[in-house]
């Protein structure tokens, strides 16, 4: 064997055990201790992983907003309106700025006047909306519809005070994770929405007497890149007698792949004494006579305990207004739960329902409630035509009649 040749198998060797000791587990933990890593590490997009742990990657985000101020959500677009004396109906303040001038709170609020639709969001994606802020009046009588990536129908589609957690028009502060409501009537909601080609949000009055004089509003979100397995955000209210229905359905028609994260119950319970023994059951791909998950009570699904005897609003649950079981009926409750760190996940289909039970001692006893819903859910789209939005006249009325 010539020199020459020993000499080339001994750096071939080199070079070989050199790859072999720099792939070696111990040294790519070596390596990433000392700031190497073997692979590339990628930073979740902040935009659809929010909190405190996002906030030092940075990923090429653009923040934007939309509101009275800037409709378009345009950079340097904002505070652009210029006073006009002449608008026969003003939004309220409207005037306050005349003798100021352009960019000086010239145009804060909308006015939307009965039977009129404002576009709140008209907007080119790729992007997240990452928080919502909203004043109305709490009336059921406007209606917030979502159109993603230019669908035909809404993919969400309620009265404004359900969508955030409020029921019965009756305000009470939320202090959770996903939805805040704070004094006197300020409604935010931090649900990430990805959308990847445009969003269009809009803001229906139904009351056939009645204007909005004050719509004030933003919606915050950032232009960005939307990973594949970004679903969309959808959003269903329901509202029926459970005499007539019962158990009543939460959802229902579901298509597609996505993940259940929460429901909102305006309950108005009709008769006196315990209402919450009801169980809340999933039916997921494919289940028909029997779920896949259920509860085993009211008060447990929305994790409370022997009742709900006061009032309360946590990160991921709540029960926000001062009814009473024991009281004189109709008691009002107002009551969330947020599936965010147990979401439900589904591959095809998506039932929910749950029981209006009471008890009377020793027995369990069907319930003949009034119960309102809001179910919230991502998806793929396209999404399943959502079953006809109760009438006006249903939705405002504080208790529905017993069906015929």
């Amino acid at each position: 064997m010539s020199k020459d040749f020993r000499f080339v198998c001994a750096a071939i060797a080199v070079i070989f055990a050199a790859i072999l000791w720099q792939s070696s587990p111990s040294r790519a933990g070596e390596a990433a201790t000392a700031g190497a890593p073997s692979r590339p590490v990628v930073a979740p997009p902040a935009g659809l992983h929010q909190g405190l742990g996002s906030l030092p990657f940075l990923n090429g985000a653009r923040s934007r907003s939309v509101c009275a101020e800037n409709p378009t959500g345009e950079k340097g677009k904002g505070g652009m309106a210029v006073p006009n004396p002449a608008d026969p109906s003003p939004a309220a303040s409207a005037r306050a700025a005349d003798d100021l001038g352009q960019g000086w709170k010239v145009r804060p609020f909308l006015r939307v006047n009965k039977g009129e639709t404002a576009t709140l969001m008209d907007v080119n994606g790729p992007g997240v909306i990452q928080h919502i802020w909203m004043v109305e009046g709490l009336s059921r009588a406007n209606i917030l519809r979502f159109y993603w990536d230019g669908e035909a129908t809404p993919s969400i589609e309620v009265p404004v005070p359900d969508f955030f957690a409020v029921g019965h028009g009756k305000f009470a502060p939320v202090q959770s994770l996903a939805v805040v409501v704070n004094p006197s009537n300020a409604l935010n909601c931090y649900w990430p929405m990805p959308f990847r080609k445009h969003v269009r949000v809009t803001l229906t009055n139904e009351s056939p007497d009645q204007d909005l004089q004050l719509l004030a509003y933003q919606i915050d979100y950032a232009e960005m890149e939307v990973p594949d397995n970004a679903a969309y955000f959808h959003a269903q209210y329901r509202r029926s007698r459970t005499d007539s229905q019962n158990p009543y359905v939460i959802l229902d028609g579901v298509q597609g792949q996505g993940r259940f994260v929460g429901c909102f119950l305006a309950w108005t319970q009709l008769t006196k004494g315990w209402f919450g023994e009801g169980e809340i059951k999933f039916y997921i791909d494919g289940d028909r006579d029997f779920p896949t998950i259920c509860g085993t009570g009211t008060e447990d699904y929305f994790c409370g305990s022997y009742g709900f005897p006061n009032a309360f609003s946590g990160p991921y649950t709540g029960t926000t207004l001062p009814a009473s079981d024991g009281a004189e009926p109709p008691s009002f409750w107002s009551l969330y739960r947020w599936h965010i760190m147990d979401p439900i996940c589904f591959d095809r289909d998506l039932r929910v329902t749950i029981q209006a039970l009471g008890w009377e001692g020793p027995k369990y006893k069907k319930m003949g409630d009034d119960i309102s819903s809001v179910a919230f859910w991502y998806q793929t789209l396209p999404h399943a035509p959502f079953p006809k939005l109760p009438p006006l006249k249903e939705r405002m009325i504080p208790v529905l009649p017993a069906p015929q």
